[in-house]
């Protein structure tokens, strides 16, 4: 692990990190981000990745440096983030280093920070995240899970839906409901179960672009310790809305900009395409768009939002997401013809068919971005309700 602290300066930090990116990063590492589909690159290839980041210290950058973190502000953590979307590094799963990590930071016991936070940021332990449920997606608060206590243990009955590498994973943080007898909101409690418990399935999703990224999970009778309840019980709402911050605050610029720079690439492979004045309009706008939406991202994160925080988060989601799927659109009709082919896991004869389907297989999967983590109406709905006060 490197103990000599990074530069503060801009300028300096990116050099940093583009050293490090161009020795630490393999040529197949850098092959399986190309060709990422997901949200998140496969768990076998984020592992390596992960490991890698956790040797050189950097992959809780931004925890308090008593649990590992190592100061970076947020133009440090948008420089880092920048350089490795265009470098192709792979994409880690957020589920615990985003979202439950930070969680048992702010409202974890001694006892369970010490427990899961070491193996959360080496690796050992792989996250998910059990939210959404099939009448709880958009309006969570009518989850239906229950959770009853009995003794030393909740006993969990109930399902939910579209969790992510839940397949891998071997802990799973999620909401159930411990009481009826309040508004919604104050009767759902916050839990860490661990995947191997008996009475817990993960059945398989699989998406339209081919991919097994999402799950649904069932309880049946599963027992989770009380001393794996975060917070008190009935906090869970609470909690449960600091955590979509997290979720929702993550950058999308750079993740854009690498989806131009593939529809670039695919673009002057077909030669054709890149001199059709009307592609290279739709670029030059939708890379406009991107400048701006970089710019947005950098004065948000560095500004001092305070209670605004919530309206901060629903800008950066809605206008990173939208953005997001229309890069992908770009990169599809950048491929032509090509882009029709599906997907495999099978090389394709050439280098572009194979770009190509990938980047039908990754429009297809980013079809989900403006719902997942809160749709796009229910964050117009927060902006206008909370920001112009409608």
């Amino acid at each position: 692990m490197s103990d000599v602290p990074e530069s503060t300066d801009p300028v300096q930090f990116r050099t940093e990190v583009r050293a490090f990116l161009d020795r630490a990063l393999t040529a197949e590492l850098r092959a399986a981000g190309a060709m990422q589909i997901g949200v998140f690159s496969p768990a076998a290839v984020g592992r390596v990745w992960h490991r890698i980041l956790y040797q050189q210290g950097w992959i809780t950058p931004t925890w308090p440096s008593e649990h590992g973190g190592r100061g970076w502000g947020p133009l440090q953590k948008y420089i880092f983030e920048q350089e490795c979307a265009l470098a192709n590094a792979p994409t880690l799963s957020s589920a615990g280093l985003l979202m439950c990590g930070p969680i048992l930071i702010h409202f974890g016991t001694a006892q369970q920070k010490a427990r899961f936070l070491p193996h959360l940021r080496s690796g050992d332990d792989y996250w998910c995240q059990g939210y959404s449920e099939p009448g709880a997606g958009s309006d969570l608060a009518a989850l239906s899970c229950r959770g009853r206590r009995e003794g030393d243990v909740y006993v969990v009955d109930g399902t939910k839906l579209w969790t992510t590498h839940a397949q891998y994973a071997d802990w799973v943080f999620l909401l159930v409901r411990t009481s009826t007898h309040e508004r919604p909101q104050q009767g759902i409690t916050f839990l860490l179960a661990d995947m191997r418990s008996p009475g817990l399935t993960v059945k398989p999703i699989i998406s339209m672009s081919g991919e097994h990224e999402v799950n649904q999970l069932f309880f049946d009778g599963v027992q989770v310790p009380a001393d794996n309840r975060i917070g008190a019980e009935g906090d869970g709402w609470t909690i449960a809305k600091r955590l979509l911050e997290f979720e929702r605050s993550g950058v999308y610029g750079p993740r854009v900009r690498r989806l131009l720079m593939q529809a670039k690439h695919l673009a002057r492979a077909d030669g054709r395409r890149w001199r059709d004045t009307d592609f290279r309009r739709r670029f030059a706008e939708l890379s406009m768009e991107t400048d701006a939406l970089e710019a947005g991202e950098l004065r948000m994160l560095t500004a001092d939002v305070g209670e605004n925080l919530g309206v901060t988060t629903s800008l950066l989601k809605l206008a990173g997401t939208e953005t997001l799927q229309r890069a992908s659109e770009l990169c599809v009709l950048a491929g032509g013809s090509q882009s029709a082919y599906a997907h495999d896991t099978t090389p394709m004869s050439s280098a572009t068919a194979g770009d190509a389907s990938v980047a039908m297989a990754r429009y297809l999967n980013m079809r989900a971005a403006t719902i997942y983590g809160g749709s796009s109406e229910v964050q117009r709905n927060i902006l206008a309700k909370t920001a112009l006060r409608l």
